[in-house]
């Protein structure tokens, strides 16, 4: 595949979205648009040198909205890149607003979860400020780095949360369901960095 000159990514805002009025009842329509978001996203922001993107890519959900995002992205299979940049999106975004209760769970199941520990990266001890930038960090290296290690870091992250959520469990089950939820996606995360490795994650 022939790599194109560099040049600044154009990040997807409101007006992407309201420029593409038949993207919300047209399937295809909808699959070519969370494609092409989420490409833009990871293929064009690695490429750039541009610190001011990277921000904005690590901003996004904040700036122009998680569920315009999730609307687009959601349907997607969780082994597309639409699909994986969703999650990853969607774990920042629970992160940062539970960050007290995350970082309790984390330094419970890091316990128990070592190896996972040593890859998620999370700075000893994890605080709430650790754990929320920990995240942040992974989804830089969405537009600076390896995104396949970056998945892998968001999934030793997840499983360890959910191993923890798991160990404090109540009696109504409700966290041992979530903590399963978590591992779903953890799965999930590591299949695609395995794609990623193969050059098969579109």
């Amino acid at each position: 595949m022939t790599v194109p000159t560099p040049r600044r990514p154009i990040l997807p805002g409101n007006q992407l979205f309201e420029s593409l009025p038949g993207a919300a009842t047209d399937p295809a329509k909808a699959a070519e648009v969370a494609h092409r978001t989420a490409e833009l996203l990871v293929r064009g922001a690695r490429s750039s040198e541009d610190a001011d993107v990277i921000s904005r890519v690590v901003k996004l959900a904040d700036d122009y909205g998680l569920d315009e995002l999730a609307d687009l992205w959601s349907e997607a299979p969780a082994d597309s890149l639409p699909g994986t940049l969703w999650r990853l999106y969607l774990l920042r975004s629970w992160v940062h607003s539970q960050a007290e209760d995350v970082s309790r769970e984390y330094a419970t199941g890091r316990k128990y979860a070592e190896v996972h520990a040593a890859v998620a990266g999370v700075a000893d001890p994890p605080g709430p400020d650790e754990v929320r930038a920990m995240v942040d960090a992974v989804l830089r290296g969405v537009a600076t780095g390896d995104f396949a290690t970056t998945l892998d870091r968001a999934a030793a992250f997840a499983r360890i949360v959910a191993t923890g959520r798991a160990h404090l469990a109540d009696e109504t089950h409700d966290q041992v369901r979530s903590a399963s939820k978590l591992v779903e996606m953890a799965d999930q995360l590591q299949t695609a960095a395995r794609a990623e490795r193969v050059g098969q994650l579109w």
